[in-house]
């Protein structure tokens, strides 16, 4: 079968992966990694523009957090995360409109099964660097609600950024079959979560609000917008947001690493607004840039 590749440059990429650096090809966990046995890893998303890696730490941060809200044992340093970092991208000779996929599993078991008890040999770290473009399309996308509910709390709370995506997936499968874009999943009260990769933004008369983080993941890209906004005199508010304010909505957004600020153009049929990116969507993607051309821990090579 023949496999058409996104962008043909990733074909020959290097990963990262356990503390070595392999071709695509032997980039490989063990069958008896945490992450084949049950999801059991977290990981981050980071982004590179013009030789800069933006908000590393804020990324390193969380994925911290998420380690010790698992109980992972043995986690590796930061500078020992960053250098494999730093190691991948000059290996590949990426400095720019590049993505990674920092992912820390529990590591190899000694035997199948669901007790950390057999995780005998550490966390495994893989950095998978790939040329990645903002997965979205400028000009706006497409949104369906989905069926799948976004995990509260008290099941597991989307605060650790953990490997587990099945219900996300769920809900992706649902927006493929619907040929759109993504799928914004809501709650267990009903109230509007996220879409299945992003968290989103609306726009009614001038002010911006998003949903509290209760039962989605606080983005870092969503926490940059919001600071960004408020510093600039815009008001953003975070509250119960209903299905139908995002229907009847002057614009809608969504923030993440992989598709930056994204303006969505129809949901569940419903035009938003204009049908295009809005005035405020705009300057906010225009503040978002600057500080993307401008912040970020420089690469040492």
């Amino acid at each position: 079968m023949t496999v058409i590749l996104p962008d043909p440059r990733n074909e020959d990429i290097l990963v990262h992966v356990g503390g070595q650096l392999v071709p695509r090809s032997e980039a490989k966990v063990s069958v008896f990694d945490s992450s084949v046995q049950g999801g059991d890893a977290v990981w981050e998303g980071l982004r590179i523009y013009d030789g800069k890696i933006f908000q590393l730490d804020a990324h390193l941060d969380r994925m911290f957090d998420s380690a010790k809200a698992m109980a992972f044992a043995e986690v590796p340093s930061r500078e020992a995360i960053e250098f494999a970092i730093f190691e991948t991208l000059e290996a590949n000779g990426m400095r720019d409109n590049c993505h990674i996929r920092l992912t820390l599993t529990r590591g190899m078991k000694t035997s199948s099964g669901m007790s950390p008890y057999f995780n005998a040999y550490g966390p495994c770290l893989i950095v998978l660097a790939e040329w990645k473009q903002p997965v979205y399309a400028t000009s706006g996308i497409r949104l369906i609600t989905s069926s799948i509910r976004r995990n509260p709390p008290q099941c597991i709370d989307s605060k650790i950024h953990h490997n587990n995506l099945i219900n996300n997936i769920l809900a992706k499968i649902e927006a493929n079959i619907a040929s759109v874009d993504d799928a914004i999943m809501l709650d267990i009260h009903g109230y509007v979560s996220e879409t299945n990769a992003t968290n989103l933004f609306i726009i009614k008369k001038g002010r911006v609000l998003t949903p509290h983080t209760d039962s989605c993941l606080p983005g870092i890209t969503r926490g940059i917008v919001i600071e960004t906004a408020r510093d600039n005199g815009i008001e953003v508010i975070e509250r119960n947001v209903s299905l139908s304010e995002v229907h009847s909505a002057d614009e809608v957004f969504t923030t993440g690493t992989m598709g930056e600020l994204s303006p969505v153009l129809e949901v569940d049929g419903r035009e938003i607004g204009a049908g295009k990116p809005g005035p405020v969507t705009n300057r906010l993607r225009d503040l978002y840039a600057t500080r993307t051309s401008s912040e970020g821990k420089p690469l040492p090579f």
